[in-house]
């Protein structure tokens, strides 16, 4: 006849067993370092800020718990100093700045204004940009220069003071700029604009892999077609071409290109750049992030 012992007896009465060291199954205690102290006041500064995607990322932001300074062009200055009330009422502090982020004077300028107002710099989304559409031949050099200088020198100007201000601060940061889907994939009538995008792509990650060593984070998102009037003016000029009215053009895209169905609204795009602008993306540094609806998949 046989019989068995639980295996706790048998721990218990063999000393051969009893001197070997229990092995914990405490997991390791690793500790988090993040881009940006939790402890101190967030701020950002949010370019091309008065309409758009870039109003919709300010007010996430301000929902956020950050401090907002509201950027765009003399021209827009009436509505930005209405979403600095926006964000007033939401119990953040705000102010609107006007520059022009293709000149680095403006852009040094607005940095300098934002950290005397809200307190040191801890976020910068350079959202600011321009469209136009227009076939390759029929460019001109102005056309060009005029797209780099907002879309590329504007990101540049952005992301080097905002840069050289969080390294001074010696506290890391974020740095955040807007590419598109024609970075990936450019639309016909949209080579310059397309091309200015890589440019962004390209130069996200050149500075994501030299701001790394001063735990600054650099990344972009890429939206598709959005619901707002650079895309009107997109739909407009394209319908032109093509002789298409007013809005097919969107739809058109919408119901062919779009594999969830519809057109994206600017909170699509903002929520992405509020995960991107907080601590649950501080692994994250020299990625472009495309919200689409399904057009490019990567």
């Amino acid at each position: 006849m046989s019989f068995r012992l639980p295996a706790r007896t048998l721990w218990q009465a063999s000393p051969k067993f009893a001197t070997i060291p229990r092995i914990s199954s405490q997991a390791p205690s690793w500790r988090r370092h993040y881009a940006v102290s939790t402890d101190e006041t967030r701020t950002a500064i949010v370019t091309g800020s008065a309409r758009g995607i870039g109003k919709s990322i300010a007010l996430r932001l301000a929902q956020d718990g950050y401090d907002v300074c509201i950027n765009d062009i003399e021209a827009n200055k009436s509505i930005a100093d209405d979403v600095v009330k926006e964000i007033q009422s939401l119990g953040r502090k705000s102010f609107a700045y006007t520059a022009d982020v293709s000149n680095l004077s403006e852009v040094q300028g607005l940095v300098q204004a934002s950290v005397s107002e809200l307190g040191p710099l801890t976020t910068m989304v350079a959202n600011a940009g321009i469209a136009q559409v227009k076939a390759l031949l029929d460019l001109t050099e102005q056309d060009l220069k005029r797209m780099f200088e907002v879309n590329v020198y504007g990101v540049y100007n952005c992301y080097s003071t905002a840069a050289k201000q969080m390294i001074s601060q010696g506290h890391g940061g974020k740095l955040v700029a807007a590419a598109s889907i024609v970075a990936f994939k450019p639309f016909a009538l949209l080579a310059h604009y397309s091309a200015s995008k890589w440019a962004v792509r390209g130069m996200t990650q050149a500075f994501a892999m030299e701001m790394a060593e001063h735990k600054i984070t650099v990344n972009a998102y890429a939206p598709g077609i959005v619901g707002t009037a650079m895309w009107d003016l997109i739909d407009e000029k394209l319908g032109e071409k093509t002789g298409a009215k007013k809005g097919d053009t969107i739809t058109k895209y919408s119901n062919e290109l779009i594999a969830l169905g519809r057109t994206s609204v600017p909170e699509d795009v903002s929520g992405v750049v509020s995960f991107l602008c907080g601590k649950d993306s501080d692994y994250m540094t020299g990625q472009t992030i495309v919200i689409d609806g399904g057009i490019i998949f990567t």
